[in-house]
């Protein structure tokens, strides 16, 4: 028979946390989705508007440029961190030399904020002192990369150096995969013929569906609330040229005293980052069963 001290002994250690998870989580996401169909304005009100906000974020065009970046943004960050992390992981797959050694050297930019990533790239991509600076420096001297001070690439300079810091942790969790993957497999294939890119192609990377899914949920949620990064290399400029959901949700509820906007634009937010989680939930959890 279970002494009684082990058996609320557990559940005391655990309450704190559960406690201030649920309120400082889940309660102020409650509060934020009440300020959202409130009239709040500079201070918060709670005087019920029904869905005037989401009818005046939806005629903001700046929240359509937002959502714009938004797709660009995320379909090539994403696409891009797990295309690189893939190759990347496949590479060091095969057991090379200071595999050690590199594989710290992807992961490093992980370690290190998105704060500086941002500032970093500011500085390699600035046209005075930069990438540019530097090749005119080595004789040509019409070279041209101004894209974080053009408005039509600005986007993309964020897409830079987000996959820059990301790749190498998509690098690690599929490499983890792959090294779970039993080697009898590969050499059956190579008996039978088939080349090294072609099994990788053909029968390892297909296996890989789980860590995909994961690998995908993650870097999703990264990109859907994208803030530092953006606000360190470019601040939404030129313009707001680069805005996403995260940077016009703070400019608007901190800088523009529109905190009902801003709570509806963060609630979009959640929408989007359930609209990723749930159905992979539904799916993990029907696979239980």
């Amino acid at each position: 028979m279970t002494p009684p001290r082990t058996a609320w002994l557990p559940r005391l250690v655990v309450a704190p946390s559960f406690a201030l998870s649920l309120f400082f989580i889940y309660g102020l996401i409650l509060w934020n989705g009440y300020l959202s169909v409130s009239a709040s304005r500079l201070l918060p009100n709670y005087e019920f508007a029904g869905f005037a906000q989401y009818a005046n974020l939806w005629a903001y065009e700046r929240f359509h440029v937002a959502l714009t970046n938004m797709a660009i943004f995320g379909s090539l960050f994403i696409g891009g961190s797990m295309a690189l992390g893939l190759l990347l992981a496949v590479l060091l797959d095969q057991k090379i030399r200071a595999e050690g050694v590199l594989r710290t050297i992807y992961l490093y930019p992980m370690a290190i904020s998105f704060i500086v990533t941002g500032t970093a790239w500011k500085w390699i991509l600035n046209p005075g002192l930069g990438l540019e600076r530097l090749v005119r420096d080595w004789g040509w001297s019409t070279f041209s990369f101004d894209w974080l001070v053009n408005p039509d690439r600005a986007i993309y300079t964020v897409v830079i150096a987000g996959v820059w810091q990301s790749a190498g942790f998509v690098m690690a969790l599929f490499l983890a995969a792959l090294r779970g993957i039993d080697d009898s497999i590969i050499k059956a294939a190579q008996v039978d013929g088939a080349s090294l890119p072609r099994i990788y192609w053909r029968i390892i990377v297909p296996s890989l569906r789980p860590a995909f899914f994961s690998t995908l949920m993650v870097v999703s949620h990264l990109a859907i609330k994208s803030f530092d990064l953006v606000m360190a290399l470019t601040a939404g400029g030129p313009g707001f040229a680069t805005d996403l959901p995260a940077t016009f949700m703070y400019a608007m509820a901190f800088s523009r005293g529109q905190i009902g906007l801003g709570a509806a634009s963060a609630t979009v937010m959640l929408m989007m980052v359930a609209a990723i989680v749930v159905p992979y939930l539904y799916s993990e959890l029907r696979v239980k069963r």
